[in-house]
């Protein structure tokens, strides 16, 4: 199962993995559910992959896992690389205690309105954002948490251009908005205590 199936094509490609493909994403998830679990309790197995990182972190599957744990199906973790731990682990900023709060609202209001929320939290916090928003997004935190937060931008983890940047929002913005490609890529932010 694959959020994405061209996307997952190439990698299976890349692996010469023959196993067959199938589209499973927040769009269609709560529909298949029931078919893969009868599936699944008549004896075929499935794997849950993810498009990068790791399935269920930001990504479908979770009604899945849920409704195989009530059916006491094993659901097996295979580990492997999350965003959140690599940019965390690489960010210089405290790590014994953190929340993740997953993507933003799209809408600013709604976007002010939950960053407020975080605002006084005495731990590291962190969201993943994406190429469209990230900049409006850096905007909006550096209105709520101020101009010397300290805070980390990690983009495109383990892969050939991988970015890590720690400073504070007002610099951060500036090299967003010094090169339009600085934009690019799934975004890890990371805001200090």
């Amino acid at each position: 199962l694959a959020e994405d199936t061209r996307h997952s094509k190439k990698l299976f490609a890349h692996y010469e993995i023959n196993s067959p493909l199938r589209a499973f994403h927040e769009h269609n998830e709560n529909e298949k559910v029931n078919d893969i679990i009868a599936e699944i309790s008549s004896g075929k197995s499935f794997a849950l992959i993810s498009d990068a990182g790791t399935p269920l972190i930001s990504d479908p599957g979770y009604h899945l896992v849920l409704k195989a744990k009530r059916n006491d199906i094993d659901v097996v973790p295979i580990p492997g690389p999350s965003a959140i731990i690599a940019a965390l682990s690489s960010s210089g900023i405290e790590s014994n205690n953190f929340s993740f709060f997953g993507f933003l609202p799209s809408k600013q209001p709604a976007r002010l309105k939950l960053l407020k929320t975080k605002k006084s939290l005495n731990e590291t916090i962190i969201f993943y954002e994406s190429p469209n928003r990230i900049l409006s997004t850096l905007k909006d935190m550096l209105e709520v948490f101020g101009e010397n937060r300290q805070a980390c931008l990690a983009k495109e983890l383990t892969k050939s251009f991988e970015t890590i940047l720690n400073d504070n929002l007002i610099n951060l913005i500036d090299y967003l908005e010094s090169d339009s490609s600085h934009q690019n890529g799934e975004f890890v932010i990371i805001i200090s205590p």
